[in-house]
C-alpha cells in the first residue's frame, strides 16, 4: 500500500493487525477524528432544529423557519467554489480548528437574546460556507493518517455512516431537548460541542505541512481557488467522477423531500412521518457497514457504477401510490444505494493530482450538498402541479437515466494506468 510523507510506520504496522472498519480504528489520529465528528456532528442536527423553532417562535412564519434550513445548504456552492483553496494553502489541523471555532462563534452568537431574525439567518450562512472547507481538508487529510487505498475507503465511509447516524439520534435528541430547554440553551450545547471538537482536533492530531502548492497557485485567494476549480474540471475523468457523486445523489433525495406531503394525503400522523424519514439514513448505514465489511476493494470497485445508476430507481414504487409499509421499504432500499460512495472515493483520489486533494474533495463536498438541495427545490416545485407520489415517480426514472449517461461516461474515462479495478469491474 501506498503510504504519504511522515504516515509510513502509522500506515502499515497497526492496520496490518485488523481487517475491515477495525483497520481503520487502529491509527489513533483517526479514533481522534471520529470522536470529533461523533461529538459535534448530533449537535449540528440538534441545532438546526433548535434554530428553526426559535425563528418561528420569534416570527410565526414558516417560510423563515424553513429558511433556516435552506441557508444551511445554499451557501455551499460560494464556500466549495471560492474558499477550496484554503484546504491545500494551510496547514489541515488549523483549517479544521479554526473552522469549528468559527462556527463554535456564529452558533453562539445566535443564542444570544434579542438577536434579530435577519441576523440569525445572516449567522446560519457562515457554517455552510465554511463547511465544504472542512469536510474537503479532513477529508483529504484521512489519506495522511491512514494512506492511500481501501483503508481510506473505509475511513471515508466511517465518516458518512457516522452522518447519517447522527442524522437519525440528533433529530430524536433535538426533539427531546426542546421538550425540557429552550432553543438557546440547545444552541450553547451544540457551541460547546463544537468547541470539543476543536480542542481533539487540535491535541489529537499531528501538525502538518500545507500541501504542494499546485503550478500557477499562489497570489490571491479568490484566484487560487478559481483557477484550481478550472483545472479540476478541465479534467475529464475528474469531471466524470465529480458527476457520479452529484447526480444519482440529487435524485435520490427528491422522494424524501415530500415526505412531508405524502404522509399527509396518506393520513399518517407525526410517528408515521417520522418513520418514513428515517428510512433513507437507516438503509445507508446497513448498505455501508455491510459493503465495507464483507467485500474487498475489487468487490467496491465491481458494484460502483451498477448501484450508482439503480440508486435513484426504488423510487419508481411511488408510481402505484404505495401504502405507509410499501413506501418505508422504497425509502430503505433507496438507502442502499449509497454503498456505491465506497468504490467512487478511490477512483476519484487516484484521479486526482495529491496538491489539488484538499479543494477536490472540497468542491466534491459542496456540489453534492448543492445538487441535493436543487433536487429538493426542483421536487416540491413541480409537486405544485403534479401529484406528489407521481413525482416521486418519475425522479426514480429520470434520476436512473441521467445516472447511467453519467456511469458510461466514467466508463469511457478510464485510464490505462489506473490503479485498481476500473469501472464495472473491469481492469483500468
Amino acid at each position: 500500500m501506498t503510504t504519504t510523507s511522515g504516515a509510513g510506520s502509522e500506515a502499515t504496522d497497526p492496520a496490518a493487525l485488523r481487517t475491515g472498519y477495525g483497520a481503520v480504528f487502529a491509527f489513533p489520529e483517526f479514533r481522534t477524528v471520529f470522536a470529533a465528528h461523533l461529538i459535534s456532528m448530533p449537535c449540528e442536527m440538534a441545532g438546526g432544529i433548535a434554530l428553526s423553532v426559535l425563528v418561528y417562535r420569534l416570527t410565526g412564519s414558516p417560510l423563515l423557519s424553513a429558511l433556516t434550513f435552506a441557508t444551511a445548504l445554499l451557501p455551499y456552492v460560494i464556500g466549495g467554489t471560492l474558499l477550496s483553496s484554503v484546504a491545500d494553502r494551510y496547514p489541515p489541523r488549523r483549517v479544521l480548528v479554526v473552522c469549528d471555532l468559527v462556527h463554535a462563534g456564529c452558533v453562539t452568537a445566535m443564542a444570544v437574546p434579542g438577536m434579530p431574525v435577519a441576523v440569525l439567518l445572516a449567522l446560519r450562512c457562515v457554517p455552510a460556507a465554511i463547511s465544504p472547507v472542512f469536510s474537503g481538508t479532513r477529508a483529504a487529510t484521512l489519506n495522511d493518517i491512514v494512506g492511500e487505498g481501501d483503508l481510506f475507503v473505509l475511513g471515508r465511509s466511517v465518516i458518512r455512516i457516522t452522518a447519517q447516524s447522527a442524522q437519525l439520534a440528533g433529530f430524536a435528541a433535538g426533539g427531546l431537548l426542546l421538550t425540557a430547554v429552550s432553543p438557546r440553551v440547545v444552541l450553547v450545547i451544540m457551541a460547546a460541542a463544537l468547541c470539543c471538537s476543536a480542542l481533539l482536533l487540535r491535541f489529537g492530531t499531528q501538525p502538518r505541512p500545507a500541501r504542494r502548492v499546485a503550478p500557477g497557485a499562489g497570489g490571491a485567494l479568490l484566484g487560487d481557488s478559481l483557477r484550481g476549480v478550472r483545472r479540476l474540471f478541465a479534467d475529464r475523468r475528474v469531471r466524470a467522477l465529480l458527476l457520479l457523486s452529484w447526480v444519482p445523489s440529487m435524485f435520490v433525495v427528491m422522494p424524501e423531500a415530500l415526505l412531508t406531503p405524502y404522509a399527509d394525503a396518506q393520513g399518517l400522523d407525526s410517528v408515521g412521518l417520522g418513520l418514513l424519514m428515517c428510512g433513507m439514513p437507516v438503509g445507508a448505514v446497513v448498505s455501508e457497514v455491510l459493503a465495507g465489511s464483507l467485500l474487498g476493494p475489487r468487490g467496491r470497485a465491481r458494484l460502483t457504477l451498477p448501484v450508482g445508476v439503480l440508486a435513484a430507481l426504488p423510487a419508481v414504487g411511488y408510481t402505484w401510490d404505495p401504502s405507509f409499509g410499501w413506501a418505508l421499504a422504497l425509502q430503505v432500499v433507496t438507502g442502499f444505494g449509497v454503498a456505491y460512495s465506497l468504490g467512487l472515493d478511490q477512483w476519484f483520489l487516484a484521479a486526482v493530482p495529491e496538491e489539488l486533494r484538499g479543494r477536490a474533495m472540497t468542491v466534491l463536498t459542496a456540489g453534492l450538498m448543492t445538487a441535493q438541495g436543487l433536487g429538493m427545490a426542483v421536487s416540491g416545485a413541480v409537486a405544485e402541479f403534479v401529484p406528489v407520489h407521481a413525482v416521486a415517480a418519475l425522479a426514480g426514472g429520470v434520476g436512473a437515466a441521467c445516472s447511467l449517461l453519467v456511469a458510461l461516461e466514467v466508463r469511457r474515462t478510464v485510464r490505462g494506468g489506473a490503479p485498481g479495478p476500473g469501472p464495472a469491474g473491469f481492469e483500468g
